[in-house]
């Protein structure tokens, strides 16, 4: 079993910035993928931003290349989403999840059902 906890949303303006952390517990030995979704109020789940923790390899969204980063810190065990000149169109509960599915370390995977592990999310609110 693995447990995620996100920390860091929060209400900003329109251009700043935000950094949400992601602590990870558990059996964390089984999952090598880790990824961020996002879901806005009567919208779909939806993938922003993924990594592979041994291969370091990470693929993001078209909406928000060159805006967010993710990356990971081996020794907390925790993963981040540093999230910049952001926009009132990011506003939306914000997940991060893992996944066991060895093939998403290879090609990445893009879709909520590849994902075996949910932290609860955290709200992140972009005012214009």
């Amino acid at each position: 079993q693995v447990q995620l906890v996100e920390s860091g949303g929060g209400l900003v303006q329109a251009g700043g910035s935000l950094r949400l952390s992601c602590a990870a517990s558990g059996r964390t030995f089984s999952t090598d993928g880790r990824g961020w979704f996002r879901q806005a109020p009567g919208e779909e789940r939806e993938f922003v931003a993924s990594i592979s923790w041994s291969k370091g390899t990470t693929n993001y969204a078209d909406s928000v290349k060159g805006r967010f980063t993710i990356s990971t810190d081996n020794a907390k065990n925790t993963v981040y989403l540093q999230m910049n000149s952001l926009k009132p169109e990011d506003t939306a509960v914000y997940y991060c999840a893992a996944t066991e599915f060895e093939h998403c370390s290879v090609y990445g995977c893009f879709r909520s059902s590849e994902y075996n592990y949910w932290g609860q999310g955290t709200q992140v609110t972009v005012s214009s």
